[in-house]
């Protein structure tokens, strides 16, 4: 991270156990050296035993990365950088629409036969991620599945979990998969309205869909960072907190560009 980022950024780490009085081990690294460590594997898509010398030694930045992703704190810090980055923006910290789409990946052959599935229609063996986001294309929850499960049985645990933690939230965009009894059932038990954006059937190749590309937009996103093209991850909340930590470098650059930028005088 450069200094606006850390400068921006550390104020949101959540505090650790030690530091606020209720016991354990201190750090024997910086949060800033494991932060850099974690964001360097994501974005490179290196091995954990190919961490650079640079970095304090691998098993420690992995027990990091598993210590915030077991506690929730990988996502209590993309939260609040989430909140940042709406508020920066204009927008309340809460949003009360989302758009919701899924992406299948091939898995490595670490990936065990449990945790991966066939997408028969994109002709994929691996995984399926699961993605809400808001307007803006940030991150609001994300389920990683075999790729075999569809888009309606993931969003009825996606959803309910979205509208839990999102009181505002009461209008949903989604494509053509999610059609059927989910969208009766998100209005009966959830209060959402799942508002599916159709394809025009007339017209061949890409086409920007209203809403929709802004979640495409957010796949994109993600692919920027080697470690996601492909899903190497043994655990499915593992290749959750990856996808966070993907998300929390995209949002402490834009909000240090942000902050970067000169204010604007009378004169100018």
């Amino acid at each position: 991270m450069s200094d606006s980022e850390w400068a921006l950024v550390k104020d949101l780490l959540p505090v650790p156990g030690w530091l606020a009085g209720r016991g354990g081990r201190p750090e024997g690294y910086c949060h800033r050296q494991m932060i850099d460590a974690v964001r360097y594997l994501v974005d490179n898509g290196i091995k954990w035993r190919a961490m650079p010398s640079d970095f304090p030694p691998w098993p420690r930045v992995y027990a990091f990365f598993a210590r915030w992703r077991d506690a929730g704190l990988v996502t209590e810090l993309h939260e609040r950088l989430r909140e940042a980055v709406r508020t920066s923006e204009g927008r309340g910290p809460e949003p009360s629409a989302a758009v919701v789409d899924s992406q299948s990946v091939k898995a490595d052959a670490t990936v065990a036969h449990a945790s991966r599935g066939f997408d028969a229609g994109k002709k994929i063996n691996g995984r399926k991620r699961h993605l809400l986001t808001d307007t803006l294309g940030l991150l609001l929850n994300v389920l990683v599945t075999p790729a075999s499960t569809t888009d309606r049985d993931a969003a009825r645990i996606l959803l309910p979990a979205a509208k839990e933690g999102f009181r505002r939230l009461t209008r949903v965009w989604a494509d053509g998969g999610y059609t059927g009894h989910l969208t009766d059932w998100t209005s009966r038990h959830l209060g959402l309205v799942l508002d599916v954006v159709r394809r025009h059937e007339d017209v061949q190749g890409f086409q920007a869909l209203p809403r929709r590309w802004v979640v495409e937009r957010s796949f994109a996103w993600l692919l920027r960072s080697r470690r996601l093209v492909r899903d190497y991850e043994r655990r499915t909340d593992t290749s959750e907190a990856v996808i966070r930590w993907s998300m929390i470098a995209l949002m402490s650059r834009r909000l240090a560009a942000r902050h970067d930028q000169p204010v604007p005088t009378a004169a100018s």
